[in-house]
């Protein structure tokens, strides 16, 4: 520039009283470059006017310059053309040469929809990769070979919640997370469990038989001794509780004998004790559990998730509560037995017929066949830890994936924990080694969670949650679970809140075991109707969407027809997965890796949330038709329980704002700036307050956690709506119009809520939402 200025000087034979300087400047918010031109003066430069605001205040303390004209020669015509000609040469070389140096980056933003977007460009700090190099990297990095040495590494015989192997593995997360570069903290947490009795065993006796001494428990029971006469009430659901009340049968006091499957050990003695049972024995069933008749079984019967003696506050040490519990907490005795000591009682038992399909047995029981059964469980305080791990995003780094994994287990736990704790360990390997190597650089953070006391009903997650529950909810997008991954090799299902769908589907369909994508393999047809399934009590994301309202995600792994038969028990170990899974653990474990770590990357990539957010609105309608019939039939066939008065029209009303709430936002998408990272940002936000906006505000936490209206439990849910109408309408002593009417408004305006939040600013809505 100096020299073509130099040249320009000379042609017009005088003092170069102005110019023009070329600043060029690399526009990091668009795809091309720009040449930004600025007039300046050498006197200014003389003067020591350096940076813009100089120049800008030289020019406003001073005249501005009029330069001479020229005469207007031939000769001085012919300079002239020739100078600009030049000048034009030079602007147009060095204009060339910055586009070409300047390399395509991604597009800004993903539709919420669509998952094929063609990246373009980019804005922003963090330079976008490529999606298909980002699929690409995690691939390359995430192996069989790997994983094995995770598997030596992490596997252990005893690692029991607050016990010294739990806390070993505790100091190797961090240990490998500080490696990998991370930034690390712990959690630490004196949370109260049950421990089977300090001396001796629970007892049961079956009339006056031999006594028998089970070395498995069920943590949380209530402990005592009470003999009742025993009744088999299948696998313990409402619906065959009701069957039994339909066939006259007194379940006051009784005995059941209750086999494992469908749902979980808390909920089997939850629906027996509103029966008014003593006692539940647990038991494993020959026609769906090919486990050794002599396996002992351990689990929980919490009615919740967390520490049930500090409901809805964390377990932090030194905290002061009064005496309280959960309410969730049983009331009766419950105890898990061996398959060879159900026999013997089932065998024997008389009463009435069982009803068709509750198996090979005859007999329900009648008040001859009496059971004994003593619970004398020590309840302790354990410490246990939470570990953490942190790879921070370069633009939001202030909202994070959350991916975790329970680390504790009864025994060997390696299908329960083992897989989970090494997927974890290799995904944070993995991504940190691309952050270092590739150049990947995420938008936002990806926080990785070693999880203790899992085994005992999801202590360590909750406790986690519960502390921080004010800061996480509108921090943690979404919760992807480990647990349980591998647990066979022919099936695989899926467990995850509706706006996770999308990205269930991207990674079902981009994820490959072998030569197949998962979709191909699993899903064919109908992917949602094959693959997934209610998430449920005992899944380790329930409490962080159900509670927390954080969108999550669990996925496994399955055997064909059944599930694995070796978690809680003593049995769950490599040899057995391998023989489940016709040694495939590694290649499995590795698939499984890829699909949590493909949804956790497409949250951290993208420049949008990719949530489905109309997915919500089937679910909303589905229930709000199904209250509404049940609604008229009541008013039509008995006007004397709910009044003609009482309308529905409240509810659709809500139902229809969420929709249209929901279409609002996706057209806000569409005709904004996807390049603005603010409005991106805002647009983020709304779609995270969905779900967390389900939670209803009108119960407490401390009584009902589960406070999801849509996927939690207890009588503020929608379906607990429907199932009071049945009781209104079969005259159940235990049905209350006045309280129907009062969860009724709560759940409606808990729903409205949400669509007016999802609507964006308050000045933003109106009668239309």
């Amino acid at each position: 520039m100096d020299q073509a200025r130099s040249t320009i000087n000379k042609i017009f034979n005088g003092e170069p009283h102005s110019y023009t300087r070329f600043n060029l400047t690399q526009n990091m918010e668009g795809d091309n470059s720009h040449v930004e031109m600025k007039l300046s003066s050498d006197m200014d430069e003389e003067a020591g006017g350096n940076g813009v605001g100089e120049h800008l205040n030289h020019t406003a303390n001073s005249k501005p310059y009029i330069s001479q004209k020229l005469g207007r020669t031939p000769k001085n015509l012919c300079f002239t053309a020739a100078a600009v000609f030049l000048i034009f040469i030079i602007g147009f070389l060095i204009g060339y040469a910055v586009n070409q140096k300047k390399e395509p980056a991604p597009v800004c933003a993903a539709s919420v929809s669509s998952s094929d977007t063609t990246y373009t460009h980019e804005t922003g700090a963090a330079p976008l990769m490529d999606w298909d190099d980002v699929k690409g990297l995690l691939t390359q990095k995430l192996t069989t070979n790997k994983l094995e040495k995770a598997f030596n590494e992490f596997s252990k015989d005893d690692h029991r919640a607050g016990s010294r192997g739990d806390e070993e593995l505790a100091n190797k997360v961090i240990d490998y997370f500080n490696l990998y570069g991370m930034t690390t903290w712990t959690d630490e947490h004196f949370v109260k469990v049950h421990d089977p009795p300090a001396s001796g065993f629970n007892r049961i006796r079956y009339k006056d038989g031999a006594e028998e001494s089970p070395k498995g428990y069920l943590s949380y029971s209530a402990n005592g001794s009470v003999t009742g006469p025993a009744l088999y009430a299948h696998y313990g659901q409402e619906s065959e509780f009701r069957l039994l009340r339909d066939k006259n049968i007194n379940m006051t006091g009784r005995v059941m004998l209750i086999r494992t499957g469908k749902i979980s050990f808390a909920e089997k003695v939850a629906n027996a004790a509103k029966m008014g049972a003593s006692a539940v024995l647990i038991y494993p069933d020959p026609t769906d559990n090919t486990i050794d008749e002599n396996t002992e079984l351990y689990g929980h019967v919490h009615m919740g998730t967390g520490d049930p003696y500090t409901p809805g506050f964390p377990s932090f040490n030194h905290t002061q509560f009064p005496p309280v519990q959960s309410s969730g907490l049983p009331a009766i005795l419950a105890q898990t037995i061996t398959r060879a000591m159900a026999t013997k009682i089932l065998g024997k038992l008389g009463g009435q017929s069982i009803p068709q399909g509750w198996g090979a047995y005859k007999k329900l029981g009648d008040e001859s066949d009496t059971i004994t059964v003593e619970v004398r469980n020590v309840l302790v305080e354990k410490k246990i830890h939470n570990v953490f791990g942190v790879i921070k995003g370069f633009v939001d780094s202030d909202r994070y994936v959350v991916i975790g994994a329970q680390r504790d287990a009864w025994g060997p736990g390696f299908a329960a924990s083992t897989v989970g704790t090494s997927v974890l360990v290799e995904l944070a390997r993995s991504i940190s080694d691309m952050l270092k190597n590739d150049g990947f650089k995420p938008r936002r953070s990806i926080v990785f969670a070693s999880w203790s006391a899992g085994e005992y009903g999801s202590v360590g997650a909750t406790e986690w949650l519960e502390g921080y529950l004010s800061s996480l909810s509108m921090k943690a997008f979404s919760y992807i679970n480990l647990d349980g991954i591998v647990a066979g090799r022919n099936g695989f299902k899926v467990a995850a809140s509706p706006l996770m769908y999308s990205f269930v589907e991207n990674a079902l369909k981009e994820v490959y075991n072998k030569d197949s994508s998962l979709y191909n393999l699993y899903g064919k047809k109908d992917w949602e109707s094959n693959l997934m399934e209610p998430i449920k009590l005992d899944d380790s994301a329930y409490p962080f969407i159900a509670f927390s309202g954080i969108p999550s995600v669990s996925f496994r792994f399955t055997p064909s027809n059944s599930d694995y038969h070796y978690f809680r028990t003593m049995l769950d170990t490599r040899q057995k997965l391998n023989a489940a899974t016709s040694i495939q653990v590694a290649e499995l474990a590795v698939t499984a890796g890829r699909f949590a770590g493909h949804i956790a990357l497409r949250q951290v990539h993208d420049h949008l949330l990719q949530m489905d957010l109309m997915r919500y609105n089937k679910i909303i309608r589905t229930q709000v038709a199904r209250i509404n019939g049940k609604v008229k039939e009541i008013q039509r066939m008995q006007p004397q329980v709910l009044p003609s008065a009482l309308t529905v029209q409240w509810l659709i009303s809500a139902s229809g704002s969420y929709s249209r709430a929901a279409r609002s936002l996706e057209a806000d998408i569409q005709n904004s700036d996807l390049e603005d990272i603010q409005m991106c940002r805002v647009i983020n936000d709304r779609i995270m307050t969905v779900e967390k906006n389900f939670l209803s505000p009108y119960v407490s936490p401390s009584e009902s956690p589960f406070r999801h209206v849509l996927l939690g439990s207890g009588p503020h849910t929608l379906k607990a709506l429907a199932d009071h109408l049945d009781a209104l309408k079969t005259e159940d002593p235990e049905a209350d119009a006045n309280l129907f009417r009062s969860q009724f408004a709560m759940t409606t305006w808990t729903i409205q809520g949400c669509a007016n939040t999802l609507a964006g600013n308050i000045w933003s809505l109106d009668n239309e939402i």
